[in-house]
């Protein structure tokens, strides 16, 4: 009786075929999988190498829905059904498996970035690099599956859409070209590390620590402890000072003694300030020199070398040399010097 009910010359039966062998393949593809991944997960765990941790780990995305549709394809082809009806059968059959393929795609990137951290460590100038190129990595991805997609659909044709999609796009880029500036800056900046996270930089006339880096905003930590959010590009466009590049300190400073000091105490001056610098610990001696006859006293200048761009460790030294030279000094009998000016008033004749 079911024999007697045909639809697209199919009877009952085949049709009930058909579903069966839709069924079959559906079940062979999910204990495939199962078996497949289940064996190798175990196999990858008994060796060091990561190409089968790499298959492992990108097999465990596979979803059994979209498997589902293959399988309707492949039950599908043992019916007499209507051209376009099977055509869009394997279109939907042949999007499933791209999409599955994205999925895995994906998966082969995460556990790549995730394999580079942990042979890498979480170093701080790695972060901002592996996040975007794990953007771009999926951008192109996607990309490419959403035109592969597209190029089987009946009725579209790629090679104009992607030409009439240049044309748009030039117009969507102009309206969000800051958006893009931002974006392209964020891989410069990524590509180029002129900073990297936990540096201290200077830009313009604002300042900070370094604490994320995006796609569109970087976040400096101020020393007064607020948040300043930069937009990336502008950050670019600007002249960047990164203190936290530094090796060591350079620092110069200057100081006077009285004008009446006697000659050999001046000439005495800079082998005192040599012996002071050259007595603290991660710091080279540079050079001091009596540069000028000042109107208010004989002036001297100091360089020294910090071997550590710590700042706070710069302000210690800094303050143990001014301790030290008040202390030498007064010693001598050397005098620093307040600006004074003295006035004579003559008195007025009669």
């Amino acid at each position: 009786m079911l024999d007697n009910w045909t639809h697209w010359g199919n009877t009952a039966s085949g049709w009930l075929g058909a579903g069966l062998l839709a069924s079959i393949m559906l079940f062979l593809l999910w204990v495939m999988v199962r078996f497949v991944l289940s064996r190798l997960a175990a196999f990858a765990r008994t060796t060091d190498t990561d190409l089968d941790d790499l298959i492992a780990h990108v097999g465990a995305r596979t979803r059994l829905s979209l498997l589902l549709l293959p399988a309707l394809y492949v039950g599908a082809s043992a019916l007499n059904i209507p051209v376009d009806v099977r055509t869009w059968f394997r279109v939907l059959a042949w999007t499933a498996f791209l999409i599955q393929g994205a999925v895995w795609g994906d998966g082969a990137i995460s556990f790549w970035l995730q394999d580079f951290r942990e042979e890498h460590g979480e170093e701080v100038d790695r972060v901002t690099t592996l996040r975007a190129l794990s953007f771009v990595f999926r951008l192109l991805l996607y990309t490419i599956v959403i035109i592969l997609v597209l190029d089987n659909v009946p009725g579209i044709e790629v090679t104009a859409l992607i030409g009439s999609l240049g044309v748009g796009g030039i117009a969507v880029a102009l309206a969000v070209q800051s958006v893009l500036g931002d974006l392209f800056a964020s891989l410069s900046i990524a590509l180029d590390k002129p900073f990297v996270l936990g540096d201290y930089v200077e830009v313009g006339e604002e300042n900070g620590t370094v604490e994320y880096i995006g796609l569109k905003t970087t976040r400096l930590r101020r020393l007064s402890g607020e948040e300043l959010v930069v937009g990336t590009s502008d950050l670019l466009n600007s002249r960047i000072r990164n203190y936290g590049r530094m090796n060591e300190r350079r620092v110069v400073f200057s100081f006077r003694v009285a004008s009446e000091t006697p000659v050999d105490k001046l000439q005495q001056i800079p082998g005192m300030l040599r012996q002071i610098i050259e007595e603290l610990p991660d710091v080279r001696f540079g050079r001091a020199h009596f540069v000028r006859i000042g109107d208010f006293g004989q002036e001297y200048e100091v360089v020294y070398y910090v071997l550590t761009p710590d700042y706070d460790l710069y302000m210690d030294l800094q303050q143990s040399i001014n301790l030290a030279m008040v202390s030498r000094f007064a010693a001598e009998g050397i005098r620093v010097p307040y600006p004074t000016q003295a006035i004579n008033l003559v008195p007025a004749q009669a």
